[in-house]
């Protein structure tokens, strides 16, 4: 694996180098250090330092309408040191009219896209959607993107379904969405958006499964806040079966460094049924170095349960 790795890091180095001057490099890396607040006595409660993920993406722009985009995924298995590359974007966008923009190939999806950029804290821990494996935050497709006017944008997709970590299955096209932003004032933003996962046969219990998400995000003078409620119908395609999560989020500046931040999410009725909190204050080190000290809970939905509770020190630096 480590191999790879530097194959690919190799291979992203030499793109750069003969388009230094009309491309543009990206590395980001997410690590931790935690510490279980919960392990039984005898238990090793401190946790090795870990580096859990890191991109490695070039842009280039090859003139007004065109350009593209490639990003790796190196991320770390779970119980291990080991790492896992995956190519994560791959994709040709075409920016057809003023108003209209198409993307084409593995690309991000738009189920939370709206959702992670109002939490802000993806390095700390994946926005909803995400963390419960509603939907991957990447797939093969075409999505769309079209500006009514300064207040009104609709976006559209169309995706094989299985996200970027697994192969495509021979059943076709097997996701779609549609979505919609709203501008309601210069610091609210509303956000509706559907999608949609076809039945693959049609027996009696078989269904098409859906996804209905209503999410805000409000910024003020030195705080922001957000929400989300996702229902899911028809889950895994089998009739009548039905989760609701719901989760909300916010952050206070301090000072132009340090920043309070807290989210609550309720996934009592998800397949992974329970609670999740997360707190801590977070410090902007420098351009592009971010670490954040924080409390992460998680309670089980079944009766008696116990919260298990971790402090981290999350750590990000991009550039």
């Amino acid at each position: 694996m480590k191999k790879t790795i530097l194959a690919l890091s190799a291979a992203l180095l030499t793109v750069i180098s003969v388009n230094a001057q009309e491309g543009k490099p990206s590395v980001k890396i997410f690590s931790n250090f935690n510490y279980d607040l919960s392990a039984e006595e005898g238990e090793n409660a401190f946790k090795a330092f870990e580096i859990k993920r890191s991109y490695l993406g070039y842009s280039y722009k090859f003139d007004e309408k065109f350009s593209t985009k490639i990003t790796f995924d190196v991320g770390s298995n779970d119980g291990g040191s080991a790492y896992t590359a995956y190519l994560k974007v791959a994709t040709l966008q075409w920016k057809a009219t003023d108003n209209l923009t198409l993307n084409i190939g593995q690309q991000g999806v738009k189920n939370f896209k709206f959702m992670e950029k109002a939490w802000g804290k993806r390095y700390i821990a994946k926005s909803a959607q995400d963390k419960y494996k509603w939907s991957s935050s990447s797939d093969q497709g075409v999505t769309a993107d079209y500006k009514l006017s300064d207040k009104l944008s609709f976006d559209a997709q169309v995706l094989n379904g299985e996200g970027y970590k697994k192969s495509q299955d021979n059943t076709g096209l097997m996701r779609g969405g549609l979505g919609m932003t709203y501008k309601a004032m210069d610091n609210l933003s509303l956000r509706l958006h559907h999608d949609i996962t076809p039945r693959a046969t049609y027996t009696e219990n078989d269904a098409s499964q859906s996804i209905t998400t209503i999410a805000f995000a409000y910024s003020g003078n030195n705080f922001t806040l957000g929400g989300e409620k996702n229902l899911m119908k028809n889950v895994g395609n089998v009739l009548d079966a039905e989760n609701d999560m719901m989760s909300v989020y916010g952050a206070y500046n301090l000072t132009d460094k340090y920043t309070l931040f807290a989210r609550y999410d309720d996934a009592s009725e998800t397949a992974k049924a329970g609670t999740y909190t997360v707190y801590g204050i977070e410090r902007q080190m420098t351009k592009g170095v971010t670490v954040a000290l924080n409390m992460q809970s998680w309670t089980d939905a079944a009766e008696g349960s116990e919260a298990e509770n971790t402090l981290y020190l999350n750590l990000e630096y991009k550039f």
